[in-house]
């Protein structure tokens, strides 16, 4: 299992950043690459829901599952629905959890995929999946009128694995 992780400290405080990050059903309010974003059926943010999200270049669908949710700890985790998988991985869950930074009042984020995949694309999928989620703190700063977070500054756990 191979773990894909980034992290960076927003300078707002936690219930600014989780009111955007914390809704599973929002991420197409802020990520730029998304030209859309709905949960599937009447359902409303609980476990097992499915968004549906549309890429903007090529209209591609994605959808994924939420697995895990708890608002009180900021945490939810999401996969993606059996057989749908659209990256070349056996196995795929991310984790997005905020944390208050008490002494600043600012906010740390992390966002990682544990995945399992063949060895010789283990890399280029880290890569790609460290990209995504420092590419998307990027929008969400955008999004809250922060001062975007260049790409030196967000940590990430390139070469992380579990």
């Amino acid at each position: 299992m191979s773990r894909a992780y980034v992290s960076d400290v927003l300078p707002a405080p936690v219930d600014t950043v989780w009111a955007v990050l914390g809704r599973f059903e929002g991420i197409a309010d802020f990520v730029e690459k998304l030209s859309g974003g709905e949960l599937e059926g009447d359902a409303g943010p609980a476990v097992g829901a499915v968004r549906r999200l549309v890429i903007r270049d090529g209209g591609q669908v994605v959808r994924e599952r939420l697995v895990g949710m708890d608002a009180v700890d900021r945490s939810y985790s999401y996969d993606f629905p059996p057989g749908e998988n659209p990256f070349p991985v056996r196995s795929y869950r991310a984790t997005i959890r905020v944390r208050p930074v008490t002494r600043t009042n600012e906010t740390f984020v992390e966002w990682y995929g544990d995945f399992d995949s063949d060895a010789d694309v283990e890399a280029e999928m880290r890569e790609a999946f460290v990209s995504r989620y420092s590419t998307f703190l990027r929008n969400l700063c955008g999004h809250l009128g922060l001062p975007s977070a260049d790409q030196s500054s967000l940590s990430s756990g390139r070469d992380l694995a579990r």
